[in-house]
């Protein structure tokens, strides 16, 4: 694969993107938000050129319970300028990878959703990327379009560098215990995406870690690697309520990758692998 743009590549997974590429030697462009916003179409065109085979939108509205108070940004970011992106694509024989996520399904299952399950967020942000997806189904666009679920890294903000930093110092915690979902290794996640782009699949792809956990386990596996003596307790939702509702079960089915990649590996592994190499 050559002649990549990388949108997003200073964020979390932009950063495995970018490093990904680099550490195969693969040819890309990577644009940060700084020199590339995506609601600024013209911009988004000048990037996207004729000759371009792949466009990688790692770039998002992330904030959950923000996005409640800002839902028109949220829409904006996650749709109409990904619609817009798919569009410019389209228009110019791009092929698009693009991201979303478990939060466009309403969190009612009792098994792992499969790809093909009817969309029904219960907040604006998977309102928004639902949207996105939607746009992108449209567009008629050739694509990849990649769902996953509580992403993490050795960097950037996200659940296990903030679990981890507050079990350094604290006696106890208290962590969410009825949600459940798929943790995932952004870098991980960058790899079996390349893997899928190459293998000339496309459509919708479930991409996380292998197994899966409440917030509580995986908060009290972080403590146990850095700081055992901190004690991590569940608690129910309504105890720490939040802006924006969360779906109880937002297990994605992964079946499907696995059958191409072959077997993902269990989260704990990832989780553990991340923190022993965690900058800083």
């Amino acid at each position: 694969m050559s002649d990549i743009v990388i949108i997003g590549a200073d964020g979390m997974l932009g950063r495995c993107w970018t490093e990904l590429l680099t550490a195969r030697g693969i040819g890309h462009v990577a644009t940060t938000l700084a020199e590339l916003d995506i609601r600024d179409s013209s911009a988004v065109d000048s990037f996207i050129e004729p000759g371009t085979e792949w466009v990688v939108n790692c770039a998002a509205y992330t904030l959950v319970d923000a996005a409640e108070e800002h839902e028109a940004l949220a829409n904006e970011v996650n749709g109409y300028a990904v619609g817009r992106m798919a569009e410019r694509c389209q228009t110019v024989g791009a092929k698009l990878l693009h991201y979303s996520t478990d939060y466009v399904f309403d969190g009612t299952a009792t098994t792992p959703y499969p790809t093909g399950h009817a969309r029904n967020p219960v907040n604006a942000y998977g309102r928004s990327k639902a949207l996105g997806e939607e746009l992108i189904e449209r567009s008629r666009v050739e694509h990849l379009l990649v769902r996953s679920s509580w992403l993490y890294a050795p960097w950037a903000k996200n659940f296990v560098l903030t679990i981890r930093e507050l079990a350094k110092y604290r006696d106890s915690l208290r962590v969410v215990g009825d949600q459940r979902g798929r943790p995932t290794d952004s870098r991980k996640l960058a790899e079996v995406s390349l893997a899928l782009a190459e293998k000339g699949r496309r459509g919708v792809f479930h991409v996380t870690d292998a197994g899966e956990c409440s917030w509580f386990e995986l908060a009290a596996l972080i403590a146990g690697v850095v700081n055992p003596d901190c004690r991590v307790e569940p608690c129910s939702s309504e105890e720490f309520p939040r802006p924006a509702p969360r779906p109880a079960y937002s297990v994605l089915d992964i079946s499907a990758t696995e059958e191409l990649v072959g077997p993902l590996i269990p989260w704990e592994d990832r989780v553990r692998d991340v923190l022993a190499r965690v900058e800083g």
